[in-house]
């Protein structure tokens, strides 16, 4: 598959196959990939915490806040829920600042997932206290993003930008959620 096109497949997702489950090894080989990537002064101060057990998804769920954009959408169904979460935290004695490392690693392990035929979103809406609590995360460690994953029961599709400029993602009446983007020729500064 050519590098564009897993890009453009790499969309975020918001409704899952409840059905399809995560292997831990799964989750384990997307850190692992996550973890060769470039970090500020190499300092490496990321810590994932895995999580893709039933009654642990059911704890991470309602600690994530859903798609701002679709306010009368409440986030997915029982059934449509992600079947694997990677936390990304921060371990406060090796460095205070890893948002630069923080994307990169979590953008990789979209890039990952696609390849795989699985979707994923990145919240940073996140309730850190519930979640903290909810799955046992040291306080040593802060709390980052979150990467919800799972196969994609909906699809995505890119559409021009607008006139009136919006950047609101929609969801049509048959279901697909379409997300507005730039033009190229409107984000190159030209001399």
């Amino acid at each position: 598959m050519r590098f564009i096109d897993l890009v453009t497949r790499t969309r975020s997702v918001r409704r899952f196959d409840g059905n399809h489950g995560i292997e831990r090894a799964t989750l384990e080989a997307l850190v692992d990939v996550a973890r060769l990537t470039a970090s500020a002064a190499n300092r490496q101060p990321l810590r994932y915490r895995l999580v893709c057990a039933a009654a642990e998804n059911a704890r991470v769920f309602p600690c994530l806040r859903w798609a701002g954009y679709l306010e009368d959408w409440n986030g997915p169904s029982p059934q449509e829920r992600p079947t694997g979460y990677v936390i990304v935290l921060v371990d406060r004695k090796v460095g205070r600042s890893a948002a630069y490392d923080a994307g990169i690693a979590v953008q990789t392990m979209m890039l990952g997932a696609a390849e795989r035929g699985l979707g994923g979103c990145i919240f940073g809406s996140v309730d850190r206290a519930g979640l903290r609590e909810a799955v046992g995360v040291p306080e040593d460690l802060r709390i980052l993003l979150v990467l919800a994953l799972g196969k994609p029961a909906e699809r995505v599709q890119i559409e021009p930008m607008p006139p009136d400029g919006s950047v609101r993602y929609w969801r049509g009446d048959t279901g697909v959620h379409h997300v507005p983007k730039r033009a190229l020729n409107d984000i190159i500064i030209r001399e």
